[in-house]
């Protein structure tokens, strides 16, 4: 199963200094659940450390790439392109989505992507 794992810690950047209010990570996490389709689960976790890339996500499963995305504003149209990615991530055997393929959304959020761990044995 994928998963989405969103920053619940995460303040866009020209909110990161100030720290009034609830952090857009806390707000984006409830759009994310709110948009996920079957197959597709959502956590949040506090900080994913890419403080100057906020909002944050990462995007894993067993034996698939994970991608690590960043720079979201963190409303309910980021969260349709990210479920959107996540959908298709799923289905990859490998995790790797055709570029042509991606939600408009998503296309310039990337930050890194991070192989799969090899299988123990």
């Amino acid at each position: 199963m994928t998963t989405i794992t969103v920053c619940t810690t995460c303040r866009r950047p020209e909110l990161h200094e100030a720290a009034e209010g609830p952090p857009c990570g806390e707000a984006f996490l409830g759009h994310v659940a709110d948009a996920a389709p079957p197959g597709v689960s959502v956590r949040g976790v506090a900080c994913l450390m890419g403080c100057g890339h906020g909002c944050n996500v990462a995007i894993s499963a067993q034996g698939k790439l994970a991608y690590v995305l960043g720079r979201f504003e963190g409303d309910a149209e980021d969260a349709a392109a990210l479920v959107g990615y996540a959908a298709l991530h799923a289905q990859s055997a490998s995790g790797q989505v055709p570029f042509r393929e991606w939600p408009a959304g998503v296309k310039g959020h990337f930050v890194a992507r991070i192989p799969p761990l090899p299988d123990e044995g």
